[in-house]
C-alpha cells in the first residue's frame, strides 16, 4: 500500500512540473511576443535620453557651453564621469533589453549620427579661438567613437567603445586640468594671447604635448588602441543594416582631424615666438608639486593602457562576449524575418516563434525567467557565455 502512495505521488509530482515547464514555455513565448512589439519604443525613449547624456549629434550643444562655464574641477568630473553615463546606458540596458530594435533601428541611425558627430565635431574644434571650448568639442568627436564602436555589434567594435571610453575620460579629463592649470596663471583662455610658451611654462608644455598625443591617437598611448579597435569592429560589422567599410573610413577621417586641430593648438600655444598674455600681481611659475601629483598618475594609465591593454579587455571581456551573442542573435533573426517576409505568403514560418526569429529577445527573456543573470559588468557571477579562458576578440 505504501508502495502505490509513493508511486502515485511521484507521478503527481510528475505531471505537475510537465505543466509548470509547459506553463513557462507558454509565458516565455508570449512575453517575447509582447516585447518584440514594444521593444521599438522602449529602445526610442532610452535612446533620446542617453543621447543627450553622451552627447550625440545634434542634442549636444549643452556641452560646449557647459564646459566653458563650469570650474575645472566640474570639466574634469564630467569629462572623466558623467558623460560615460550616456555610453553606459547604451551597453547596460539598451543593447541587452533590445536587441532587435539594436540591429534594426539603432545600429544605422546612431551609427551615422556617431560619424556626423565624429567629423562635425572635429571642424568645430577647429573654428574654436577658446582653449577650452576646444577640448569641449574634441570631446563630441571622441565619444561619437564610443557609439560607433559599440554598435557595430561585435566583440571588437564592443571591447574598443568601452576602452575608449576609460581613454576619453583619462585623456580629456588631463586637458581639462591643463587649461585650468594655464588660466590659473594668466586668466585667458584665448589661443591668440599664447605663444612660445614651451619656453617659459616647460613642464607644463611638456605634460600638455604628452596628453595631446595621448588623445590623437599615438601609437604607444591609450588613444591609439581603442580607436584602432572600433575602427576594425566598425569595417567588419556584421550588421546587414550599416554600410561598416564607409563608416569606418569616415570615421577615420576624423582620426586626422583630430591631430589637425589637436597639434595645431599645441603649436599656437606653445611653440614660436614668445607671446606672453598680460599679467600683473603675481609671479608665474612652472607646474608646482601638487600639479604634477595629479598628472603623473594619469599619465602612467594613458602608457599602461597603450603598451598593455589586454589585461583591461580581458577584465570585461565575458560581459563584451556576453552583449556580443546576444546582437548575434539579434542579427540572425532580423536576417531569418527579412528572408521570410520575401517569400510568398503560402511558404512562411506559421509555426511559434523560435530562437532565430525571435532573435536576442528569445535568449534575453529565457535568461531572465531564470536565476541566470543578464549581464554583469561590475563582477559577481558570469552570465552563462562566458568562458573562464575566452579566445581572442573577433569581428562577428
Amino acid at each position: 500500500m505504501a508502495e502505490a502512495e509513493t508511486a502515485a505521488e511521484a507521478a503527481k509530482a510528475e505531471r505537475a512540473t510537465a505543466e509548470k515547464r509547459f506553463d513557462v514555455t507558454k509565458a516565455v513565448a508570449r512575453d517575447t511576443t509582447y516585447w518584440q512589439n514594444v521593444q521599438f519604443w522602449i529602445f526610442l525613449a532610452m535612446m533620446v535620453g542617453f543621447a543627450v547624456k553622451v552627447p550625440l549629434f545634434p542634442v549636444h550643444t549643452w556641452l560646449p557651453l557647459a564646459h566653458t562655464e563650469a570650474p575645472t574641477a566640474g570639466s574634469v568630473l564630467l569629462a572623466g564621469v558623467l558623460l560615460k553615463i550616456g555610453t553606459y546606458g547604451f551597453l547596460r540596458l539598451c543593447i541587452p533589453l533590445t536587441p532587435d530594435a539594436s540591429v534594426s533601428f539603432g545600429a544605422p541611425f546612431l551609427g551615422w549620427l556617431a560619424v556626423i558627430g565624429i567629423i562635425y565635431g572635429a571642424f568645430c574644434a577647429l573654428q574654436q579661438d577658446d582653449i577650452k571650448k576646444m577640448v569641449a568639442y574634441s570631446s563630441v568627436s571622441h565619444l561619437g567613437f564610443c557609439i560607433l564602436g559599440m554598435f557595430a555589434l561585435n566583440e571588437t567594435g564592443i571591447a574598443g567603445s568601452l576602452l575608449q571610453m576609460v581613454n576619453h575620460g583619462l585623456s580629456t579629463g588631463a586637458l581639462f586640468l591643463l587649461v585650468g592649470m594655464i588660466y590659473d596663471r594668466y586668466h585667458t583662455r584665448r589661443i591668440v594671447d599664447y605663444g612660445g610658451m614651451g619656453a617659459r611654462l616647460k613642464l607644463l608644455a611638456v605634460a600638455f604635448v604628452f596628453i595631446t598625443l595621448s588623445s590623437v591617437g599615438l601609437p604607444g598611448l591609450n588613444g591609439f588602441v581603442g580607436e584602432v579597435l572600433v575602427l576594425l569592429g566598425a569595417y567588419g560589422s556584421k550588421v546587414t543594416t550599416i554600410n561598416g567599410p564607409l563608416l569606418a573610413s569616415l570615421a577615420a577621417l576624423g582620426v586626422i582631424l583630430g591631430a589637425w586641430y589637436m597639434l595645431t593648438l599645441v603649436m599656437k600655444v606653445f611653440f614660436g615666438e614668445v607671446k606672453e598674455p598680460h599679467h600683473e600681481g603675481h609671479a608665474i611659475s612652472d607646474l608646482d608639486g601638487r600639479e604634477i601629483a595629479l598628472l603623473v598618475p594619469i599619465a602612467l594609465c594613458c602608457l599602461a593602457i597603450g603598451l598593455f591593454p589586454q589585461p583591461f579587455i580581458k577584465t570585461a571581456e565575458p560581459e563584451i562576449k556576453y552583449v556580443a551573442a546576444l546582437a548575434k542573435d539579434a542579427r540572425e533573426g532580423y536576417k531569418e524575418k527579412q528572408r521570410t517576409q520575401s517569400r510568398p505568403a503560402d511558404d512562411r514560418h506559421a509555426g511559434p516563434i523560435d530562437s532565430r526569429r525571435a532573435g536576442g529577445v528569445s535568449r534575453l527573456m529565457t535568461l531572465s525567467g531564470g536565476s541566470r543573470p543578464l549581464m554583469t559588468l561590475s563582477g559577481g557571477s558570469r552570465p552563462p557565455l562566458a568562458r573562464k579562458n575566452g579566445a581572442a576578440l573577433d569581428t562577428e
